[in-house]
This record gives structure tokens, C-alpha cells and sequence, in this order.
């Protein structure tokens, strides 16, 4: 068995978001070849399993993040890791808004049909929720600092008061 990644959220992150990118197209294009009759309804069943698979990602993610947080908020303003967690958590529960949507797609007839609709706005709903934690992760990484908890020996170094000592310059 291979080592899990240390740490694991930065890792975990990228399934649900990368989802959360194709998801849109993909609900699109799905309800557009149901409707023309070219698939049978029943293959907008590989949308929802494809829109679970999001929200259990996006799962895992908030979960790892939690687990992360302790060594991180050493490094980066306890707001800021607040900011991220809200935002995972709105992200979380479009995914799972979406996904009740989606599931409805199933359904036959002219009310499977319009859900097959609303879904497409809701994945597209999901990416924009996604857009915002993913840059919102960003910043902790690339403007706060966050990935110094991992690469530095906090005890005695700069690196502990990075994200807090550029507090002031983000407002």
C-alpha cells in the first residue's frame, strides 16, 4: 500500500473542484441528448452518480481541512482559515442542493425534464461556489502562507507569523 500524502486536504481538493468545473458541461450536454431522444433518460444517471461523487469529495475535503486546521492557524490568521471554512462549507452545500436537483432529472416525463433544466443552473451555481473556495484556498497557500506549516519547523522560525504579520495589509 502506497503513503497517504502529508498533508492530504491539497490533495483531496482538486477531485471535487475538478468536478465542479466539468459538471456544468457535462449536465448540459446530457440533458440536451435526453431531450433529442439520442440516449435513453435512464444515462442521466451518469450525471448524478457524477454529482454524488462531488459532494463526497467535497466531503472529504471539509473533513481534511478541520484536521488541518490546528497546525495551519500557526501560520495563518484564524480569520482567514474562517473565510475558507464558510466558503467550503457554502460550496458543500450547493453540491448537495445540486445534487437533490439532479436526482430529480431522473423522474420521467415533462418533470424529469425540467429538472434535467434546473440542474444544469445548479451545477453552474456549484462552480461559482467553487470558484470562490478555490481562490479563497489560494490565497491561504500563495498570499498567507499556509504551506509553511508543512515545509518550515515552526519552533523558532519566521515562518509562524507570516500569515498574521500581513494581517493588516489585506483590508
Amino acid at each position: 500500500m502506497f503513503p497517504l500524502p502529508d498533508p492530504l486536504h491539497p490533495a483531496i481538493v482538486h477531485l471535487p473542484m475538478a468536478l465542479a468545473v466539468l459538471m456544468p458541461a457535462l449536465a448540459l450536454l446530457a440533458a440536451v441528448v435526453v431531450r433529442m431522444k439520442v440516449v435513453p433518460p435512464r444515462t442521466w444517471m451518469a450525471v448524478f452518480l457524477l454529482q454524488a461523487a462531488l459532494v463526497g469529495s467535497g466531503w472529504m475535503a471539509l473533513e481534511t481541512g478541520e484536521e488541518q486546521e490546528d497546525r495551519v492557524e500557526h501560520v495563518v490568521a484564524e480569520r482567514h482559515l474562517e473565510e475558507h471554512e464558510e466558503l467550503a462549507e457554502r460550496f458543500q452545500l450547493a453540491g448537495i442542493v445540486a445534487l437533490v436537483i439532479v436526482g430529480a432529472g431522473l423522474l420521467p416525463g415533462a418533470t424529469g425534464g425540467l429538472a434535467r433544466g434546473a440542474a444544469v443552473l445548479a451545477t453552474l451555481a456549484v462552480l461559482a461556489a467553487g470558484v470562490q473556495v478555490g481562490h479563497s484556498g489560494g490565497e491561504l497557500v500563495y498570499r498567507y502562507g499556509a504551506a509553511s506549516a508543512y515545509t518550515q519547523d515552526l519552533a523558532g522560525s519566521a515562518a509562524g507569523d507570516y500569515g498574521r504579520e500581513h494581517e493588516e495589509d489585506d483590508d
